[in-house]
């Protein structure tokens, strides 16, 4: 049976922090902007061209630093800097890219977790130094996976460790795709069995929502602490409310998906840079957080031995699942073929060609009177519609 890789990313808060740490971000954060500088004066965007050519004299300087240190330097750099030229390329971005942020990238060679003691130990100029974190009891789940990079945070809540785990997973081989397409507010499945399932969010409604709350403590609040406080309070609320949507949703459907082993999704990596409406609607669409959805859908699957699969998004709810032509309007939302008769809601159009296209990625092919049967007398609807929150205010 083949295995894929899982990996997700824990966190811990430190109980202490030694004084020893602020010397260390001080001269992580004077490694990696000098890394910067030169890989902008010299154009380099290879992390092992700048590893090459600036690890002998960074070395020479920190001598009594552990030298992987400047190898995660060097990938914090190199990373930083393609991002700062594409947002150049792309005119949102001037000048030269400083690194202001306590944060140090940590390697499997810097440190070692210790999750049954609560330690962590550190490696550091002086020698190895453990510290104690927070327990939660989420961390339970890790200890048989794999810790791998890691990256120590300093906040003004504290010091975080954010952990990269792995694990290898045995995804079965699918019997049928159910194909999954998401919404602003929905998220219509297309099953094997020729059902389709609606599932109403919200999310829509608690993005707009908690976006007017953070609009008026702009216009009545001047800039200042109480101001910040409350824009992260609800900026908080709100991430913790579709945190809590997104993993409902994945449950259900991989349960849904479960029997089937094969769950398809659209391919979306691409859909910011297309966005071009009005300004409500491209704000809107950029604070839909699709690919995190997607992720977690992922995650959950394959944890289930459930294959996930990503199908290109173009035409999936414009053209006829029966004999491809292009469908043309015919009411609110709802699509018809002028040349089969076809017609359906268009998120059951989109979800069903998704499922197909996974069909063809997969080398399985759709006999045409299948098709048919599917669509029974020609008009095709939502057979089961439920909503995972009622109360969305």
């Amino acid at each position: 049976m083949p295995s894929e890789t899982i990996k997700l990313t824990a966190k811990f808060k430190l109980k202490e922090a030694p004084e020893g740490l602020d010397e260390l971000f001080k001269t992580y954060r004077e490694i990696v902007n000098f890394l910067i500088s030169y890989a902008f004066e010299n154009n380099v965007t290879s992390f092992y061209r700048l590893k090459k050519e600036t690890y002998k004299s960074l070395r020479k300087e920190y001598s009594s630093l552990p030298s992987h240190y400047l190898y995660t330097g060097c990938q914090m750099a190199t990373a930083i800097f393609k991002s700062f030229r594409k947002r150049r390329w792309n005119g949102k971005a001037k000048g030269k890219p400083v690194f202001k942020k306590e944060v140090i990238m940590l390697d499997d060679h810097l440190f070692k977790l210790g999750l049954d003691a609560g330690v962590v130990k550190l490696s550091t100029p002086s020698g190895r130094i453990q510290l104690e974190f927070y327990p939660a009891k989420y961390h339970e789940r890790f200890k048989s996976w794999k810790a791998g990079q890691a990256w120590l945070i300093r906040t003004p809540k504290g010091v975080f460790l954010n952990v990269v785990f792995s694990k290898e997973v045995v995804v079965g081989e699918p019997k049928a795709f159910v194909g999954v397409d998401l919404n602003e507010n929905n998220v219509t499945l297309s099953l094997p069995n020729g059902e389709f399932v609606q599932i109403i969010t919200h999310e829509r409604e608690v993005r707009t929502g908690y976006y007017v709350k953070r609009r008026k403590i702009q216009k009545k609040l001047r800039a200042g602490k109480k101001r910040k406080e409350l824009l992260e309070k609800y900026g908080q609320r709100e991430r913790n409310r579709l945190n809590d949507l997104y993993h409902k949703l994945a449950n259900k459907i991989v349960e849904l998906a479960e029997k089937y082993g094969g769950i398809a999704l659209e391919d979306l990596t691409e859909i910011r840079d297309s966005i071009r409406y009005s300004a409500e609607m491209n704000g809107r669409l950029h604070r839909w957080s699709f690919r995190k959805l997607q992720s977690i859908i992922e995650y959950k699957a394959k944890l289930k031995g459930v294959r996930v699969v990503f199908v290109n998004p173009a035409f999936t709810s414009s053209l006829c699942p029966v004999c491809g032509g292009e469908l043309s309007p015919n009411g609110h939302r709802v699509l018809k073929c002028p040349k089969c008769g076809f017609e359906a809601d268009r998120d059951v159009v989109g979800s069903w060609n998704i499922s197909l296209r996974a069909l063809e990625m997969w080398g399985v092919s759709v006999p045409p009177e299948s098709l048919t049967m599917k669509t029974g007398v020609g008009k095709v609807s939502r057979n089961d519609v439920y909503e995972l929150y009622s109360n969305h205010g």
